[in-house]
């Protein structure tokens, strides 16, 4: 099966096999076909959002500070 075009439209899918498994009335072959689907789905929108923490992460992570280093610097007291 192919991969949904964004995050979104495979969310909404995972959501509808959810609801049609949930009501059952499927064969067992139905079922389990529903179930890989949604496993594929999961996969995918899983992917998505590591790919999103990602970004805001490389976004919000300033370019000349390591992020092991403090933002700020101590005072010198030395006078």
């Amino acid at each position: 099966m192919t991969a949904p075009d964004s995050y979104e439209a495979g969310r909404a899918e995972l959501a509808a096999i959810v609801g049609r498994l949930e009501a059952g009335g499927q064969s067992l072959e139905e079922s389990l076909t529903l179930w890989e689907r949604a496993e594929e789905l999961a996969d995918h929108c899983e992917r998505w959002l590591d790919g999103a923490r990602t970004a805001i992460s490389a976004a919000t992570e300033p370019a000349d500070e390591p992020a092991d280093r403090p933002a700020t610097e101590p005072d010198d007291d030395r006078g």
